[in-house]
C-alpha cells in the first residue's frame, strides 16, 4: 500500500465519549455503536471545542485482536473534560500511518479495509500491537489512521 509511513509517537491524552464494541457489530446498522457515538460527539462536544483542538478517534482496551471487543473514544486533545467523558492515553511507540483522502466517513472505512488486508499479508515485518490505534482528522476530507506495531 503506497504512502504508509513509519512514525514514532509520544504519549498523548485524549478526552471524549467512549463505547465498547466489536467489528462484527459495526457491520450491522442495528448493532453499530461507533456511528451513534460520532453523532453524540458532533451534537454535544463539537460546539464546545477550542478552534485549535484536533479531533481523534482512539481504539483501545482490545480484548485480543480485530475480532474481539475494543473501546472507541471519540474526542479531542484540547477540551474541558466532563463527567461522562473518559481520558485515554495514546501509547508511546512505533506506529504505521495510513493516509486517508476522500469523502468521510466512507474513506475511513475503505482505508481500514486496506489496513486489515495489509496486516493479513505474512510478508510484512510489522504485527499489530493491539494497544492503541487512532485516527486523526485533518479536515473534511483528509485524515490519518495510526496503527501501533511490533516488529519481528
Amino acid at each position: 500500500m503506497p504512502n504508509i509511513k513509519k512514525v514514532d509517537i509520544e504519549s498523548k491524552h485524549i478526552s471524549g465519549l467512549t463505547v465498547r464494541t466489536k467489528n462484527s457489530d459495526e457491520m450491522n446498522t442495528d448493532t453499530q455503536k461507533i456511528a451513534p457515538l460520532w453523532g453524540r460527539f458532533y451534537e454535544e462536544i463539537v460546539p464546545t471545542l477550542d478552534s485549535e483542538a484536533i479531533v481523534y478517534s482512539v481504539y483501545h482496551n482490545y480484548e485480543y485482536d480485530a475480532h474481539g471487543f475494543y473501546d472507541v473514544t471519540v474526542g479531542a486533545d484540547l477540551m474541558t473534560k466532563t463527567e461522562e467523558m473518559q481520558t485515554v492515553t495514546l501509547e508511546e511507540g512505533r506506529y504505521l500511518m495510513f493516509p486517508v483522502k476522500g469523502e468521510l466517513p466512507q474513506a475511513i472505512v475503505e482505508t481500514w479495509q486496506k489496513v486489515w488486508a495489509y496486516f493479513e499479508d505474512p510478508s510484512v515485518d510489522e504485527r499489530r500491537a493491539y494497544e492503541t490505534d487512532f485516527e486523526v482528522y485533518k479536515n473534511g476530507d483528509e485524515a490519518e489512521i495510526y496503527i501501533g506495531v511490533h516488529y519481528f
